[in-house]
C-alpha cells in the first residue's frame, strides 16, 4: 500500500476511533503523524515537528484564556443580565436575545461548547419560567454559537483563515463570518416559527413585577465532548428575575469594565491594525491578570487544553499529509471525476456528516487542505468553497452527538429529556441533509463569489 493511501486510511481510522472511544482526536493525530511520517514516508522527527502549528497554538491559548478570565470575573454573567434587562418583559425577544448573546460570545473568541455550557442552563430556566418551547430556546443557543463562530478572532475563524493562508488560497474574513451568520440566522428564523415563536408574539409582554421568581439554575449535568473541549463541562451560573428588573444588577465592577475594554481593544487591534490575534489576546489576558490576580486565579486551568491538543494535533497530521504528497494524490483523484460542482457538493456533505458525530475543528483542519487541489483547478471560487465547507461542517453541531447538542440534552428543562433528545435528533438529521446542500447551492453553485 502506498504512503498516500495509508495516510488517508489512518485519518479515517482516527476519526472512527475518536467517535467511538473517549480519546482525544488530537492525540491520535500526533501519534498518526509520528507513525505514518516515520514508518511510511521516512520523515525525520524535525520534519514531523515542523508541521506543528505554533501560531495557531498561540491563537487558541490566547482567546480561550481571555474568555476564561471574562467568565471568572463575572463579565459574561453581566452581559447575560444586561441583555435580559433589555427584553423588558417581551417574551418573543427572549429567544432573540439568547441567539445574540451566543453569537457575540463566540465571535469574540469563546469556544462554542463553553458558551453552550454557560448559557444552556440559563436559557432553559427562562424557557421553563415563561412557557417557551425548550426546542426553541435550545436551538437558539446552538445556532447562535455557530453564527458568531467564524469571526476573525474566533477559534474556528482563526483555524480556517490560518489553513487557507497556509494553502496560499485567497481568503475573505468578512465573507466567511457573514456566510456562517446568515445561514444560522436563517435557521434560527425557521426554528422561531416552527417551535412557537408566533405564539410568543401573540402573548405580548408580561409584567416583570409579577414574573415568577426562581431559584438559581442548577449546574448542568456532564455531557460527552466529541471535540474534547475542556470548557464543555458543567458550569454553575444563575440569573434571577429580580436582577432583570433592577438596574442595580447591571452595575459593572471596575475589573469587569476593564475586561470589556480589553475585548473591544482586541477587536480593534485585529480588525483595524491587523495585529496578530493570539499574541494580542494573550497580552490583554496578562494585563487583566495583573490588575486582579485573585479574581483571575485558576483562569489558566480553564483554558480549553483538550481543544488545543485536538486542533494542533490534526493540523500537524495534515502537515505530514502535505509533505508525503497525499494532498496532491487526492487532487488527482478528484480531477478524474471531471465534475467540480459535484465534487464540491460531496466534500460539503462529508464535512457535514462527519462533523455531526465528531469534531468540527478536526474536520475543518483536515478537509480544507484536501480541497486545495480541487480549488487550484480554477473552476470553483476558493472563497465560496471554503465558506460553504465551513458552514456545512459547523451548522450541524445541533446534532445531539456533538458537544453543543449533548449539552442541550443534558440541561433541558420543561420537557422530558428523552422526548427532547428525539426531537433534537430529528432536527439534527434534517440539518445534515439540508445544510450542506443549501451552502453549496447558495455559495458554490452560482459561481458569483471568487
Amino acid at each position: 500500500m502506498s504512503a498516500e493511501l495509508l495516510s488517508i486510511l489512518a485519518l479515517i481510522v482516527m476519526f472512527v476511533v475518536a467517535t467511538v472511544f473517549p480519546v482525544n482526536l488530537g492525540a491520535l493525530a500526533l501519534v498518526g503523524a509520528f507513525l505514518v511520517g516515520t514508518l511510511a514516508a521516512g520523515m525525520s522527527t524535525d520534519d514531523i515537528l515542523g508541521a506543528f502549528p505554533g501560531s495557531l497554538f498561540v491563537i487558541l491559548v490566547g482567546v480561550t484564556l481571555l474568555f476564561a478570565i471574562a467568565t471568572n470575573n463575572g463579565t459574561v454573567d453581566w452581559l447575560v443580565r444586561a441583555a435580559v434587562h433589555l427584553v423588558r418583559g417581551r417574551l418573543a425577544a427572549i429567544p432573540i436575545v439568547v441567539f445574540a448573546i451566543s453569537a457575540l460570545l463566540t465571535a469574540v473568541g469563546a469556544p462554542a461548547p463553553a458558551v453552550a455550557a454557560i448559557l444552556a442552563p440559563i436559557a432553559f430556566g427562562f424557557a421553563a419560567d415563561y412557557r417557551i418551547h425548550p426546542m426553541l430556546i435550545g436551538l437558539m443557543v446552538a445556532h447562535g454559537t455557530q453564527a458568531g463562530a467564524f469571526s476573525p478572532i474566533s477559534v474556528l475563524g482563526g483555524i480556517v483563515n490560518g489553513v487557507t493562508r497556509d494553502a496560499k488560497l485567497p481568503g475573505d474574513n468578512l465573507v466567511l463570518f457573514l456566510s456562517s451568520f446568515a445561514f444560522n440566522a436563517a435557521a434560527a428564523v425557521v426554528v422561531f416559527f416552527i417551535f412557537g415563536g408566533r405564539h410568543l408574539v401573540n402573548r405580548g409582554a408580561v409584567s416583570r413585577a409579577g414574573a415568577p421568581a426562581r431559584s438559581p439554575s442548577p449546574s448542568p449535568a456532564p455531557a460527552p465532548a466529541s471535540d474534547g473541549s475542556a470548557t464543555a463541562t458543567a458550569i454553575s451560573t444563575s440569573v434571577s428575575v429580580e436582577a432583570d428588573a433592577g438596574s442595580g444588577g447591571l452595575r459593572l465592577t471596575p475589573h469587569q469594565a476593564l475586561t470589556l475594554t480589553g475585548i473591544v481593544a482586541l477587536c480593534l487591534a485585529v480588525l483595524v491594525f491587523k495585529l496578530d490575534v493570539g499574541l494580542t489576546a494573550i497580552t490583554v489576558a496578562v494585563v487583566l491578570s495583573l490588575t486582579s490576580p485573585k479574581t483571575n486565579k485558576g483562569a489558566v486551568e480553564r483554558v480549553a487544553w483538550p481543544t488545543v491538543l485536538l486542533i494542533c494535533g490534526v493540523v500537524t497530521y495534515v502537515g505530514v499529509l502535505q509533505e508525503i504528497g497525499t494532498v496532491d494524490y487526492v487532487g488527482s483523484a478528484v480531477a478524474a471525476i471531471g465534475i467540480p460542482l459535484l465534487v464540491a457538493l460531496l466534500i460539503c456533505y462529508v464535512g457535514g456528516v462527519v462533523s455531526a458525530f465528531a469534531s468540527t475543528v478536526g474536520i475543518l483542519g483536515a478537509l480544507v487542505p484536501l480541497a486545495v487541489p480541487l480549488l487550484n483547478q480554477g473552476t470553483l471560487g476558493p472563497v465560496a468553497m471554503v465558506a460553504a465547507l465551513s458552514v456545512s461542517s459547523a451548522i450541524v453541531d445541533v446534532s445531539p452527538f456533538s458537544t453543543t447538542g449533548a449539552l442541550l440534552v443534558a440541561n433541558v428543562r420543561g420537557m422530558e429529556r428523552d422526548a427532547f433528545y428525539r426531537k433534537l435528533l430529528a432536527y439534527g438529521a434534517a440539518i445534515v441533509v439540508v445544510g450542506p446542500l443549501a451552502a453549496w447551492a447558495f455559495l458554490v453553485a452560482p459561481g458569483w463569489l471568487g
